[in-house]
């Protein structure tokens, strides 16, 4: 099986932004209510628009996929960190796969080339932020040597849960 990391074309918004609910639908059950991730399919047009802006901006954001036999399966976004406090950070912020190709060594080839990439743009740590009960991606992290740096915010998506900031570098 052929497994691809490639930058997003702007005219793949909408296979992109089908392949983010259902990344979002496999990494959140449990935590995310399911009404707010069922409800995500409503809203194809306008989260394919926002892509497609995205896509089409010329800053340091980097949108890409994950591809296997020519199928989108993951998501990778990065760029510079958004955080006032970490200025020559880059961040990542969006890392995802469909459920079916965790644990298979394919979340480490997207993380590689993440860290490859944000070193060559010039950043010298990166930070990612994680929902705190998502214990699998903070185990993730940490394995790869980020670490919890006291920082967290509330958010809301479809009920308040607490993000907290992991740091590498």
């Amino acid at each position: 099986m052929d497994f691809v990391i490639r930058a997003v074309l702007p005219e793949e918004a909408y296979e992109y932004t089908i392949c983010h609910i259902a990344c979002w639908k496999d990494a959140y059950k449990g935590t995310i209510p399911d009404e707010y991730l069922n409800n995500m399919s409503s809203e194809i047009e306008h989260r394919t628009e926002k892509h497609k802006e995205a896509l089409l901006e010329s800053g340091d954001t980097k949108l890409c996929c994950a591809e296997q036999d020519g199928r989108m399966v993951g998501r990778l976004g990065f760029g510079g960190c958004r955080d006032d406090d970490k200025p020559g950070f880059g961040e990542i912020y969006a890392i995802y796969l469909l459920e079916g190709l965790w644990d298979k060594g394919f979340g480490r080839q997207l993380m590689d080339f993440a860290l490859s990439e944000l070193k060559r743009m010039g950043y010298h740590g990166v930070v990612v932020w994680v929902l705190d009960e998502n214990t699998r991606a903070k185990k993730f992290y940490e394995k790869y040597g980020f670490a919890f740096d006291g920082t967290k915010k509330e958010i809301e998506v479809g009920k308040k849960l607490i993000e907290v900031r992991y740091v590498f570098g």
